[in-house]
């Protein structure tokens, strides 16, 4: 299986991070700080909110159908002219009519073999012409609610580094020094404003906040809690540079609720969002990295509710809420996920593999089960080859939210 390994990068990673301790990793963050520092602009430098989220990101393009389906897969222009219903009966008459013929050999003499190859080509011609017309016409996708003042989505476009600054296994965000992740990030969210000159794109650091654990931990819940020393570095360095700040979570054995209590006061910030890994969400007996975890949509609903209650109690902006999937049963019963303008859901398929698999799993789910917004992962080493910008944009539909592990 092709996510066998990224389990036991994930889980051998989160050991090594149970060993540091609590000591251990306010200490490695008080080290993060100074690293920080270096890469941390003069607070006079700092653009201000507005220039982080551009106004257009919260426009709703008039047809949203045609803005998340490559070129490739769009009609061509003379099928998007208006129909009247004219035209519709002639075409429903038409097609029932052809169908009938086409399925009938309706004036073929099939008594004789010359007949009978006759009337069996027609029925493949009209084959033919059927799925030639269902490969012209544009996927379509459920319009998300209209957007609010503020919002990233859907007007523009995130590119995000995801990782853990403790470990150099769990992604590219801990891999580098920050200077040079800083840079790396820069250069692969430009290479996206060339491939869509149409769309902005909004920079994002994706911090895993809590681990899952090979082990059950004092309470027996399978994860660990990063410091707040750790979060609060990360967070003011997004901050400094004018970046998203998203505090990705692996709940174990504990739940939604219990998890987001203790990051409710960085989630009442503007900038900082929420992501949930149902991966590492155990609700049997096997621990993490055993088997593949599962969240339902009542759990990513208590996520939803949170974050509404915080954008009106503190006057905030939409906040994203991302749910990572990489197969049918991470995440049940999508389609009772809420749908509210105050949170913006992106689903991210997150495996990684070949591109013929990689594509097979966004098909199935993300293009099959949409919510609302469309994400996908790029693994540095994991893919092979790894899909450029150019690649990404002719996904359908095309990708909201880029994130590199």
């Amino acid at each position: 299986m092709m996510f066998t390994n990224r389990r036991a990068a994930s889980l051998t990673a989160a050991a090594v991070l149970t060993a540091l301790g609590a000591f251990a990793c306010e200490k490695a963050g008080s080290a993060h700080e100074a690293a920080v520092q270096t890469a941390r602009p003069d607070p006079d430098t700092i653009p201000a909110r507005a220039s982080i989220v551009p106004e257009r990101c919260a426009t709703m393009p008039a047809n949203w159908t045609l803005a998340v389906t490559p070129e490739r897969l769009r009609p061509k222009a003379d099928s998007a002219r208006p129909i009247s219903a004219s035209d519709t009966a002639a075409r429903d008459t038409a097609a029932a009519t052809g169908s009938a013929s086409a399925s009938t050999g309706e004036g073929i003499d099939t008594t004789t073999a010359a007949g009978r190859a006759k009337a069996k080509a027609r029925i493949a011609a009209a084959r033919r012409d059927s799925i030639a017309a269902a490969k012209a016409k544009a996927d379509t996708f459920p319009t998300p609610p209209t957007a609010l003042p503020g919002s990233v989505l859907p007007g523009c476009r995130i590119v995000a580094y995801y990782g853990n600054p403790l470990s150099k296994r769990m992604g590219i965000l801990g891999e580098l020094p920050v200077p040079q992740m800083l840079t790396r990030l820069e250069a692969e969210a430009h290479a996206f404003e060339r491939a869509d000159t149409t769309m902005p794109v909004i920079r994002a650091l994706e911090m895993i906040v809590t681990v899952a654990q090979g082990s059950p931990g004092p309470k027996g819940l399978w994860r660990t809690r990063m410091a707040d020393t750790l979060i609060e570095n990360m967070a003011k360095l997004a901050e400094s540079k004018g970046y998203l700040f998203i505090l990705d979570v692996q709940v174990g054995k504990s739940t939604v609720a219990a998890e987001l209590e203790p990051l409710i006061p960085y989630l009442k910030r503007p900038y900082v969002h929420l992501a949930l890994d149902p991966e590492f969400s155990m609700k049997g007996k096997e621990p993490p990295g055993k088997k593949i975890g599962t969240m339902d949509a009542a759990d990513v609903n208590v996520a939803i509710t949170l974050l509404e209650k915080l954008v009106d109690e503190n006057k905030l902006p939409p906040k994203i809420l991302i749910v990572h999937r990489f197969t049918q049963s991470m995440l049940t019963n999508h389609e009772k996920i809420a749908r509210d303008p105050r949170v913006q859901v992106i689903i991210d398929m997150d495996g990684f593999g070949p591109p013929h698999l990689k594509l097979d799993s966004y098909k199935a789910y993300v293009h099959k089960r949409p919510v609302q917004y469309f994400g996908i992962k790029l693994f540095y080493k994991n893919d092979k080859p790894r899909f450029t910008a150019e690649d990404v944009m002719q996904l359908s539909p095309i990708p909201q939210y880029i994130q590199y592990q």
